[in-house]
């Protein structure tokens, strides 16, 4: 590793579109395009070393064989200049408008190209999230309804799954091939369903297998029982699991968790899910992660709203100081994101125009309270950035 523990935050880059066909960016609705230079100044005063950041894919790659940077290159560069670890995030719940959203076949390998190019482009670049929160991609563009295809049924949630999978792992391929050090972040929701009751116990267990769908398939991990079928059933071939029960980038990859209450969930035995408020909480999640797929782990996204921010960052970094104590290999801390959000608390469904208060700074870019809390924080484990062993670092929590 060339990098000791990551304190990051992130430019909320979803651009996906809703059943009207308009798309919702959030860097053109937060006001991060005209103020990206103001934006990434403010990253020394809370003192983070690391930013989750990417270009729109929408923008960048226009047409097949075509590809457009001129969004993309004084920004990077300035992140280059200013010493931050990028960790590129190239897909973030939406693709170019001549693509068929998720369902389109040809989704995979228009996208590892593009991987490739950005490589190419900024070689500097080490961290990569090729493809973000599948689960949530998958579920809310085929599954709900809500985005891009805005399709609701299995077959097409499968569809979309096998999908970004496929091109997250030939992107990861694509990204070796030219920088071959490269670590791969593998961003997803923590996810976990609990049965209110026997009779919802199957029911559960079928939505947690459907929950790892997502690593199983890009970490070549063993899927649950039942999943094969499930996947055979909607569409995924024999071919396509022989695939993805290869494993690669071995020994470079990180598991990174986005944690919120909302990624807790009781099942009633209709199949009805409502938001646990008492649920595992991140360090028991995180745990069972990790002993699931035994790759280093990244707390890569959370926050609340400001009433709650400063308990709700407390508590999560202390979570972070449990799972590091107990040996966790734990790789870095995110608040996401840098400034408010626009409509979040809809889930990007409807466009609103609602303020979302989570930022570290607000739309103005005045400092939140959550954005002192976490520059105390970071200045506070500064011994962690510097690579100190983990055990060195303990008894002091917030």
């Amino acid at each position: 590793m060339d990098t000791g523990f990551l304190f990051a935050t992130g430019i909320e880059n979803s651009y996906p579109t809703l059943p009207t066909g308009r798309r919702i960016d959030q860097m053109d609705k937060c006001g991060h395009y005209a103020r990206w230079e103001e934006d990434f100044a403010l990253l020394s005063i809370i003192g983070v070393n690391a930013l989750r950041f990417g270009p729109a894919y929408y923008m960048t790659h226009p047409a097949p064989d075509r590809f457009d940077w001129s969004s993309a290159d004084a920004p990077m560069e300035r992140l280059r200049e200013l010493g931050i670890t990028v960790i590129a995030d190239l897909c973030h719940f939406g693709v170019p408008d001549w693509l068929g959203g998720f369902q389109d076949v040809a989704f995979p390998i228009h996208f590892a190209n593009y991987a490739r190019e950005f490589a190419l482009r900024y070689p500097w670049v080490r961290h990569y999230t090729p493809v973000n929160e599948i689960f949530i991609c998958a579920s809310f563009s085929a599954l709900r309804g809500w985005w891009n295809e805005c399709l609701a049924s299995d077959r097409s949630f499968v569809t979309a799954m096998r999908n970004l999978c496929m091109a997250n792992e030939l992107a990861v391929e694509a990204i070796l091939s030219v920088r071959p050090d490269a670590i791969i972040v593998q961003g997803e929701s923590a996810e976990h369903f609990a049965p209110m009751g026997k009779r919802s116990e199957r029911i559960a267990e079928h939505w947690n297998g459907i929950k790892h769908l997502s690593l199983d398939l890009t970490l070549g991990h063993q899927l649950d029982a039942g999943m094969a079928a499930f996947l055979n059933d909607n569409g995924v071939t024999s071919n396509d699991l022989s695939f993805f029960r290869e494993k690669r980038a071995v020994g470079q990859r990180w598991l990174g968790l986005d944690y919120y209450p909302t990624c807790e969930h009781r099942i009633a035995a209709t199949g009805r899910q409502t938001t646990n408020r008492k649920g595992l909480g991140f360090r028991t999640l995180a745990r069972s992660y990790y002993d699931r797929y035994r790759i280093p782990l990244f707390h890569c996204e959370t926050n609340r709203v400001s009433d709650h921010a400063v308990n709700w960052l407390h508590e999560q970094w202390g979570d972070v100081m449990s799972l590091i104590a107990s040996g966790v290999p734990m790789r870095g801390f995110t608040w996401y994101s840098l400034t408010d959000q626009i409509d979040w608390q809809h889930a990007l469904r409807h466009e609103h125009n609602d303020l979302h208060p989570v930022g570290l700074y607000d739309l103005q870019r005045r400092i939140r309270p959550v954005g002192e809390a976490y520059r105390h924080v970071i200045a506070t484990h500064q011994h962690l950035v510097e690579g100190e062993e983990p055990e060195r670092s303990m008894g002091i929590v917030a």
